[in-house]
C-alpha cells in the first residue's frame, strides 16, 4: 500500500506544490487571465485576470508521477490516456479563448468531435486489449453485464456526461478540485479493495489536487480552466470503467450530475416559458451564490456531500 498509494500521492503533491510558484507567474506573464461575464455573479468580476490553464500543473504532476509506476501497473495506462486526452482538448479550448482571444474557444462541434475521438480510442482499447472489456459488475450482485449493444453506447454516454459534468462543476474557487480530490481518494480505496491495479494514478490525482488546492482555494491564485476540468472528467470516467463499475459515478459523482441537470433544466425551462428561469442562475452552484451562500460554504457543503456519497459507495462495492 505504501508503494502504490502513499508514494504517488506524496510525489504528485510535492510536484504540484513545487510547480505552482513557477507556473502561476508564467501564466500571468502570458496574460492568460480568467474572463468573467458582466451578467454573471457580480462578486466574480474581481476574479477577472486571475491566471487560468492551471490544469497543466495537475496534468504534469500526475504524468511525471505515473511514469515511475506504469511498468508495474499497466492498467493505469487507459486512465492516463483518457485523462491526458481530455486535458489536451481542454488546453486547446483554453488556449484559443485566453491566448488567441477567440471568445468561444473550440466550437461545440469541434470539441464534441475531439471528445468522441478520445472516447472511441478508450472504448476500442477496453474491448480488444483489456480482459474486462466494457463489462460492468452490477451493484448488489455478482452479475457481469457484457452486452456490447448496451455497454458500448452507455460508455459514450457515461464518459462524455461525466467529462462535461466536471467541467460545469468548475465554477467556484476550489470546488472542482475539492470534490474530485474526494472522489480520487474513493477510487484509490476501491482499487485496493477490488485489486483493480489503478491505485497509483488515483492516488497521484488526489495528491496533485491537494497540492493545487493550496493555490486554488478562495481567493484563488489560479484556476484550472478546461485543461484541468476536462482532464478530471476523463479521470473519473476512466477510473470507474477500469474498476468495472461505471454506475458508481451516479453515486460518488452525484454533484457532477446535479450540475449538468441544473443546466439542462435551466435551458429547457427558459425555452419553454419564453425567457423565465427555473434557477436564479445555472450551474446550480451559482444559484446558491445568488441565494446568499459564500463560495467557501458552497465548496464545503458540496465536498462534504461528496464525502458522504463516497462512504456510501464503499458500502456498495464488493
Amino acid at each position: 500500500m505504501i508503494q502504490s498509494v502513499m508514494i504517488p500521492l506524496l510525489v504528485a503533491f510535492a510536484i504540484s506544490v513545487a510547480l505552482s510558484p513557477f507556473v502561476i507567474p508564467f501564466l500571468r506573464r502570458l496574460k492568460v487571465g480568467q474572463t468573467e461575464r458582466v451578467e454573471g455573479v457580480q462578486s466574480h468580476l474581481k476574479k477577472a485576470g486571475t491566471p487560468t490553464m492551471g490544469g497543466t500543473i495537475i496534468l504534469i504532476s500526475v504524468l511525471v508521477t505515473c511514469l515511475f509506476f506504469v511498468g508495474r501497473y499497466p492498467r493505469i495506462i487507459p486512465v492516463l490516456f483518457l485523462t491526458l486526452g481530455f486535458g489536451i482538448i481542454g488546453f486547446l479550448d483554453d488556449y484559443l479563448k485566453v491566448v488567441l482571444k477567440r471568445s468561444d474557444g473550440l466550437l461545440p462541434k469541434q470539441k464534441l468531435f475531439c471528445q468522441l475521438a478520445v472516447t472511441t480510442v478508450f472504448v476500442v482499447y477496453l474491448i480488444f486489449k483489456d480482459e474486462s472489456g466494457l463489462a460492468m459488475v452490477l451493484p448488489f450482485t455478482d452479475y457481469v453485464l457484457d452486452i456490447k449493444w448496451i455497454t458500448v453506447p452507455l460508455a459514450y454516454f457515461a464518459i462524455l456526461g461525466t467529462d462535461n459534468g466536471v467541467n460545469f462543476t468548475d465554477g467556484l474557487d476550489g470546488l472542482a478540485s475539492s470534490v474530485t480530490a474526494v472522489v480520487a481518494v474513493f477510487f484509490t480505496i476501491a482499487s485496493l479493495a477490488l485489486g483493480g491495479g489503478i491505485e497509483p494514478v488515483t492516488a497521484a490525482v488526489a495528491g496533485a489536487l491537494l497540492g493545487f488546492l493550496l493555490f486554488n482555494v478562495h481567493p484563488a491564485q489560479v484556476f484550472m480552466g478546461d485543461t484541468g476540468s476536462l482532464a478530471l472528467g476523463g479521470f473519473v470516467a476512466g477510473s470507474a470503467y477500469m474498476l468495472r463499475m461505471p454506475w458508481i459515478i451516479l453515486v460518488v459523482g452525484l454533484i457532477y450530475l446535479i450540475e449538468v441537470l441544473s443546466v439542462i433544466i435551466q435551458v429547457t425551462y427558459f425555452k419553454k416559458t419564453g425567457g423565465k428561469r427555473f434557477f436564479k442562475m445555472a450551474p446550480i452552484h451559482h444559484h446558491f451564490e445568488l441565494c446568499g451562500w459564500s463560495e467557501t460554504r458552497i465548496v464545503a457543503v458540496f465536498s462534504t456531500v461528496t464525502m458522504l456519497l463516497c462512504i456510501a459507495g464503499l458500502l456498495l462495492i464488493r
